[in-house]
């Protein structure tokens, strides 16, 4: 809300007033501005939850009073609109950096201090963690040619706010979760793509390895992937959420507000693909974006749902049609399979698809769901609709369709994606609606 209404003043010089729930207006008028915009925007609050509401609650809302000044709520916005700026709001240029926050040694009498001095700043996962000392971030830091104090990312801080960090300071964080040496390209490469996607919802990230690195350090992209059972998926997942709490400054309730979370975010679903289970014509994930083979790269995917397959494929029901029957449920933007090599047997040697893009066309043509409940997502209507009613299409003739009618919400079959990843013990999969990114190089930062 921030960004849109700062780029109205900003650009278009109209006064702006910027509406929020009474849930989240805090960051709004608070480290929004401190560390990110540094440009005060007026804000008006509405009690939390609006959405979902009937009409006459909004009305209310609307008649009653703005809760952050508490006036009543239209005499606020003509305040907001026509009062001369104070001193701070004529504050202009970027925001200031966040401060450091401890000197860059810290002294203590004992380890059980600086644990619990640790925990206290919120630079843990409440677990605890590796004491970073002088001696094992150096010896961590062999693990990358790059030098300690290079900047590895300057916008980093929740939103993309000014958040400089150096490779020094991810080598520490990666001594914190119990990496090796040999873990910290890839972390460095996690690194470099914050700020991660925040949200209210129960958003998550998944991180995805391909290339000669999975087998280098011992990755896991069989017999247990998605679990807790092996050491470098474990402690690679980790080290991406102190990035987010350390680097990036979440903190729930002050930076972030997600009402319930998400249990993947405590290790950040950090997976390989099987890149050798895959047959004659399945690419392997960071090819089909573009890479080579022999190139290393993480891909970090980002998303709400995550659908457990619960039984293993029946002859008489081929696997596509419980796919199709199973992403259904799921928003329509985005889709991303993860499947066991034995499904990926029977999806090519059986069914036929030759290809993953095969299957993604298949599901594009194949998945429905009515239209009511299609703009029944908030995260659709949210970010969709706006689109519809500008002409875009499909979502403009979407828009028009009776609540029943069924629409085929895959419409882009290239964002139906699949990573292969198990250990041929059972013929499941997850359907989810993780989206990925461009992926990075993890090589640039061995």
């Amino acid at each position: 809300m921030s960004r849109e209404a700062g780029e109205i003043e900003q650009t278009y010089h109209i006064p702006t007033v910027a509406a929020a729930g009474s849930n989240v207006v805090s960051f709004g008028i608070g480290p929004n501005v401190a560390y990110n915009t540094g440009m005060p925007i007026r804000y008006v609050g509405v009690p939390f939850p609006f959405s979902g509401q009937p009409r006459s609650v909004l009305k209310g809302y609307i008649e009653g009073k703005d809760t952050v000044s508490g006036r009543p709520m239209m005499q606020a916005i003509v305040d907001a609109l026509t009062a001369p700026l104070t001193t701070d709001e004529r504050l202009s240029g970027p925001a200031p950096d966040a401060p450091a926050a401890e000197p860059r040694i810290l002294v203590a009498s004992s380890e059980d201090d600086l644990q619990r001095l640790f925990r206290e700043k919120g630079w843990t996962d409440y677990n605890p963690v590796i004491l970073p000392t002088q001696e094992r971030v150096a010896a961590m830091l062999r693990g990358t040619h790059h030098k300690p104090d290079e900047i590895v990312k300057s916008a980093a801080g929740t939103f993309g706010s000014r958040r400089p960090f150096t490779v020094e300071k991810v080598a520490t964080l990666a001594v914190m979760a119990g990496a090796k040496p040999e873990y910290l390209p890839i972390i460095l490469a996690l690194a470099s793509r914050v700020p991660y996607q925040d949200s209210t919802t129960s958003i998550a990230q998944m991180i995805v390895v391909n290339g000669p690195i999975r087998t280098k350090i011992g990755m896991n992209s069989g017999l247990g992937a998605l679990g807790p059972d092996n050491e470098a998926n474990s402690v690679i997942g980790r080290a991406m959420t102190l990035i987010h709490k350390v680097i990036q400054g979440y903190q729930e309730g002050i930076t972030g507000f997600a009402s319930l979370s998400n249990p993947l975010r405590y290790d950040n679903l950090c997976i390989a693909e099987n890149e050798e289970s895959l047959p004659d014509g399945w690419l392997p994930l960071h090819v089909q974006m573009g890479y080579k083979p022999t190139d290393s790269v993480v891909t970090i995917f980002t998303g709400w749902n995550f659908i457990n397959s619960t039984g293993w494929v029946e002859q008489h029901y081929a696997p596509q049609f419980l796919m199709r029957d199973y992403m259904s449920s799921l928003s329509g933007m985005s889709a991303t399979l993860l499947m066991d090599p034995s499904v990926v047997d029977l999806l090519h040697g059986v069914q036929g698809f030759q290809t993953k893009a095969m299957l993604g066309d298949w599901l594009s043509q194949n998945v429905e769901k009515t239209a009511e409940s299609y703009w029944g997502n908030s995260i659709v209507s949210s970010m969709l609709a706006p689109l519809g009613r500008q002409g875009l299409e499909p979502y403009a003739s979407w828009l028009k369709l009776p609540d029943k009618a069924m629409i085929k919400p895959f419409a882009n079959a290239r964002n139906i994606r699949t990573v292969v990843v198990g250990g041929k013990t059972a013929s499941v999969w997850f359907a989810t609606d993780f989206m990925p990114d461009r992926g990075t190089l993890i090589d640039a930062w061995s």
